[in-house]
């Protein structure tokens, strides 16, 4: 996704549960991953690259952080550790073939609101099917430049990242479903996160 939306999912997701100024912090430490340095030899941080387990294990590592930091008084990288995985999951629907498949079921003229898709259907969580885009370096790159996006995507394989991404709406009428996809499975993050926390943490989580 690109940052615009990252930002508009987490958001739309976490609102009622965040104080703003907790939120302000897990939105930084998504956005974080955009960087530069989460972009190359990163797969994991973006599920890129049908790099699937690795990124599950990277949710599941942050998401390991947060009692530790709540139980210290360090809200700040409780915070941060949230921020992050959100931005795994999240990645999951813009980057890999999901949606696709989740489509698929349906005739082409007969797709139902975005908001009926399923993001946690385990018949396509677990699907021998499930792709991600892989990174070419160095025309991936390349593709992220507007101007000369045409020229490049006809040199890229059908299966780069350039071709299978949903990160905004251009890519076309799937991008709302890799959305609305995105929003729910934020707030199962949250709710998986939150689920073994004693009520004093979990308070201390949402901020003030």
């Amino acid at each position: 996704m690109n940052k615009a939306f990252h930002r508009l999912i987490t958001l739309q997701a976490l609102e009622s549960y965040f104080s703003r100024s907790a939120l302000e912090v897990i939105i930084a430490a998504n956005l974080s991953l955009d960087a530069l340095s989460g972009q190359i030899g990163h797969n994991e941080y973006h599920f890129d690259a049908n790099a699937f387990e690795p990124a599950r294990a990277f949710i599941e590592e942050n998401r390991k952080q947060i009692r530790p930091a709540l139980e210290e008084g360090n809200l700040q990288r409780a915070w941060q550790a949230f921020g992050r995985l959100t931005h795994t999951a999240q990645d999951f629907y813009a980057h890999s073939n999901y949606v696709s498949l989740w489509l698929e079921r349906f005739p082409s003229n007969q797709w139902p609101p975005p908001e009926a898709i399923d993001a946690l259907d385990p018949s396509l969580l677990d699907s021998p099917a499930l792709r991600s885009g892989k990174l070419y370096y160095p025309l991936e790159a390349l593709s992220f430049i507007p101007k000369l996006k045409k020229w490049i995507l006809p040199l890229l394989p059908r299966d780069s990242h350039a071709w299978m991404n949903l990160d905004s709406p251009e890519q076309g009428p799937q991008f709302a479903y890799a959305l609305a996809a995105a929003i729910q499975r934020t707030r199962y993050e949250y709710h998986l996160s939150t689920a073994n926390l004693p009520p004093e943490l979990c308070q201390r989580f949402h901020g003030s």
